[in-house]
């Protein structure tokens, strides 16, 4: 199994000199499985340059997995080039929205109304379809079985857990750690922190003897006060998160908006001397997500 990044920007796609080095573009991950199936994590803006390299395969057949319906996470989609092509089969995974029941093609038809793009997803020329997942439902993709999590963010998202020839692979999509709503001393703590932790195992093992895991890893630890509940995750919680999991190597991703290239390497140095590995013997290789790496699992 092998994968490549296409998109590791949050929120919002900036492009330009500053961010060159590791790409302005938002979440999108290409992954093939052990029979060369071609999967695709999130449309975010990356998936525009991800349709460009797959012209020379088409027609072509691809599952499409969408953590969460957030625009940083699907606004590539109608400038996926295959899904206007006869003779391409698309299938595109996730979830329902719970607060309006509708299921993922509901939801991701309404990018396409008029008001917003000039092509209606009844107007595709390729073969489409929508499969609206639930939490703990595997799909299998050939080789590859997927199973999704629920993890913490303002929308529904999954996690999805990627296993193929022996190789696992995890994406988190957007992620926030469970935390206590309560303060200590209040009432309702003692309880909600149990279901805080019994949560947190449950993560972890999700995540358990990867071989990669890419993980949301937006802020610092001095700013995620500032943003609880916005659901994202901080360069400690990641790291401490792998090495509990016992996962081969961990890749940062959904990099914030605002850091051009020098200051995310300085963020991310400075979480490396924060947390020095308690045994280097096991210590996972840890990475910032980068457009146009390909990894070989």
């Amino acid at each position: 199994m092998r994968f490549t990044f296409w998109g590791v920007r949050g929120s919002i796609p900036v492009p330009g000199p500053q961010t060159v080095r590791y790409g302005g573009n938002t979440t999108c991950i290409e992954v093939h499985g052990a029979q060369d199936e071609l999967i695709i994590l999130d449309a975010g803006t990356g998936i525009f340059q991800l349709a460009r390299q797959l012209q020379a395969d088409m027609p072509l057949e691809a599952s499409i997995f969408i953590t969460h319906t957030h625009w940083d996470h699907i606004q590539g989609l109608p400038f996926f080039i295959p899904i206007f092509v006869a003779g391409n089969r698309i299938r595109i995974h996730g979830a329902a929205d719970p607060v309006n029941q509708r299921d993922i093609h509901e939801v991701l038809a309404r990018q396409m109304d008029y008001a917003f793009f000039p092509v209606r997803d009844n107007e595709l020329a390729a073969t489409m379809e929508y499969v609206t997942l639930r939490e703990g439902q595997t799909t299998q993709v050939g080789s590859v079985t997927v199973t999704p999590m629920i993890m913490g963010h303002p929308v529904l998202n999954f996690a999805y857990r990627l296993e193929s020839g022996g190789r696992t692979l995890v994406f988190t999509g957007d992620h926030e750690w469970p935390y206590n709503i309560y303060a200590p001393g209040e009432d309702g703590h003692t309880e909600y922190e149990a279901m805080v932790q019994e949560r947190r195992a449950a993560i972890i093992d999700f995540f358990r003897g990867a071989d990669a895991l890419i993980i949301d890893t937006a802020y610092t630890p001095e700013e995620y006060p500032r943003r609880t509940g916005w659901g994202h995750g901080t360069y400690d919680t990641s790291i401490r998160a792998a090495r509990e999991a016992g996962v081969r190597q961990v890749w940062l991703t959904h990099h914030e908006p605002t850091r051009d290239d020098a200051e995310l390497e300085r963020v991310f140095a400075r979480a490396l001397e924060r947390n020095p590995p308690p045994d280097p013997a096991s210590e996972p290789a840890i990475h910032l997500a980068r457009e146009g790496i390909t990894v070989t699992l």
